[in-house]
């Protein structure tokens, strides 16, 4: 496959991980991730990928007032951006081991239309689909999203006429993925992000993300990332196979050993990267396009 000559960058703000007491970086107020975002697409990326956390605890939420704040504050800047906001939250079971029918703290596991409220109420550009369930991490903490969760997600995403973001974490995913589209519950282009080296998903592996790339459906547009020290290579890897990028807090929290990174400094060294290679960053109005979404309102 040719080397991407027109690269998306996406930049991941924060995330829902226990990141915030591991950088000052990390952005949790609506101003805070509504700055990072502006401050992201400064930098050069043409999409922000949205959580919310609650601003007195850091804690990952799924209140859609927390939502339409960031979505609020970054429109009033007059930024240009395409907004993605996550959907995945509401898929977290952690069980007993010892009884596994007895849910322990930490579970938020809702029904995939109850991921959606924010979604329906601001239609955002982009909307992410995680395409199923995981071993999220060591431990008992599993992420569900069953193939009836995922029809009737996509279903509704697809009335209300946001493109979803197949978050595909394995193989398997991306087989139901593509089952989606047969049925008739995605529209083209398809937009897939490949999601590797998170325990026990798809490994940070070259040879496995090119067995991920070849069975994409004909058409689909695509970007992949790897977490923590395989971001950057993963940039170059991910345009090198002829796919988007991105990077940001989500997944790493570095610049270079020991040096805090922001969303904006990793931005710009996703810039770099990508233009190194001979490619060029695509603007916005680009990534609308190539991504089959509306034009800028």
């Amino acid at each position: 496959m040719p080397v991407n000559q027109d690269v998306i960058i996406t930049c991941a703000l924060t995330g829902a991980g226990d990141t915030v007491g591991r950088s000052p970086h990390v952005p949790v107020t609506p101003e805070q991730i509504a700055a990072s975002a502006v401050e992201a697409a400064g930098a050069g990326a043409a999409v922000v990928h949205i959580h919310v956390r609650e601003p007195q605890t850091g804690a990952p939420s799924r209140d859609p007032r927390l939502y339409r704040e960031v979505v609020e504050r970054i429109r009033e800047t007059g930024t240009d951006v395409v907004i993605n906001l996550t959907a995945g939250m509401g898929g977290d079971l952690v069980i007993d081991p010892e009884a596994p029918l007895r849910q322990l703290p930490g579970t938020d596991l809702v029904s995939g239309l109850e991921r959606l409220p924010h979604v329906e109420e601001l239609l955002p550009d982009i909307c992410t689909l995680d395409c199923g369930s995981l071993n999220f991490g060591d431990g008992s903490d599993l992420y569900v999203s069953t193939p009836d969760m995922l029809r009737t997600g996509a279903k509704r995403i697809q009335e209300l006429g946001v493109r979803p973001e197949l978050e595909i974490f394995d193989t398997g995913q991306l087989w139901f993925a593509k089952q989606l589209l047969a049925e008739g519950l995605l529209d083209d282009p398809t937009v897939f992000q490949l999601c590797m080296g998170i325990p026990w998903g798809a490994p940070a592996d070259p040879g496995v993300l090119q067995a991920m790339v070849n069975m994409l459906p004909q058409g689909a547009q695509w970007a992949s990332f790897a977490l923590g020290r395989m971001q950057m290579p993963w940039v170059a890897q991910s345009i090198l196979l002829g796919g988007h990028v991105r990077v940001g807090l989500e997944d790493n929290l570095y610049l270079g050993k020991g040096v805090k990174a922001t969303n904006g400094q990793l931005v710009e060294r996703a810039v770099r990267i990508t233009e190194s290679l001979g490619s060029r960053v695509a603007t916005p109005d680009e990534a609308r396009a190539k991504l089959g979404l509306r034009p800028r309102a």
